[in-house]
């Protein structure tokens, strides 16, 4: 018999979810943004129930990295005709012991600083675009520096992002090469601490031509080593500072996928 349990407080949904998996469940639905998807995935890996997610948050990144869109009914229709697949998900480990699992993508520099500065209220009010608001008021600070080493490549950057989809921000696209399917991460570094660079950056995305940049290199890799002192977003949600390590974990989770997604 189908439940439904609303979330009343951060980590909730991971509680839930275990409590779900535990008690037999045949399949979990989520509707919700990429936070509450991220706490449930969390709650259910590495079970072998199958996760369909359904659009419900600010900017929806998986739903629209899935194809499900953001209306809720078309998301139902096209969740009904997915396939079960088993994906692998990143995991983030801090120095420190502790470690969270993450299924689209995390960002360590810029991007996570501006997680940190975005008002509650206005992302409650005007959604995607309370980000820019606060990215804004970066364009007036130089952009903080730190280590990041991949593939035995060492490097200087103000912004990474490791990511798992091609979606970045519900409308964006950064890491074209990236895919659920794919066992490992689409790695895109970005050099450079002004702030004017990364407006240049920004603006190559919106034409999709970030990665013919100067200062912007793609890599594929299943290991990502972080060390400095900067912030880490996950699912853009916090994910502390660094120094941090991300890594693959395959056969982790099983998830509803459209048919048509490669």
């Amino acid at each position: 018999m189908a439940e439904l349990t609303p979330t009343e407080a951060a980590g909730h949904a991971t509680e839930l979810a275990r409590d779900a998996v535990a008690a037999g469940a045949d399949l979990v639905l989520v509707l919700g943004g990429d936070g509450t998807i991220n706490e449930v995935a969390n709650g259910m890996i590495p079970a072998r129930v199958p996760l369909g997610v359904l659009p419900g948050g600010t900017a929806n990144v998986l739903a629209n990295e899935l194809g499900l869109g953001n209306s809720l009914e078309r998301a139902i229709e096209r969740l009904g005709k997915s396939m079960e697949r088993r994906i692998a998900v990143g995991t983030l480990c801090h120095k420190a012991g502790e470690s969270r699992h993450f299924l689209m993508m995390s960002g360590a520099g810029l991007d996570a600083t501006i997680v940190t500065k975005v008002s509650p209220e206005l992302k409650a009010q005007a959604g995607k675009l309370s980000y820019w608001v606060a990215g804004a008021g970066e364009l007036f600070t130089s952009i903080e520096q730190f280590q990041v080493q991949v593939n035995g490549l060492r490097q200087q950057c103000g912004f990474v992002l490791v990511s798992r989809v091609r979606n970045y921000g519900g409308d964006l696209e950064i890491a074209s090469g990236a895919s659920l399917l794919s066992d490992d991460f689409e790695v895109v570094l970005f050099e450079g601490s002004s702030p004017l660079r990364y407006v240049a950056y920004m603006t190559a995305v919106a034409l999709r031509q970030v990665k013919s940049m100067p200062g912007v290199r793609a890599l594929r890799a299943k290991r990502v080593e972080f060390s400095g002192d900067a912030h880490l977003q996950i699912d853009g949600e916090y994910g502390g500072r660094l120094p941090a390590t991300l890594e693959m974990r395959p056969d982790a989770l099983t998830l509803l996928v459209p048919a048509a997604y490669r």
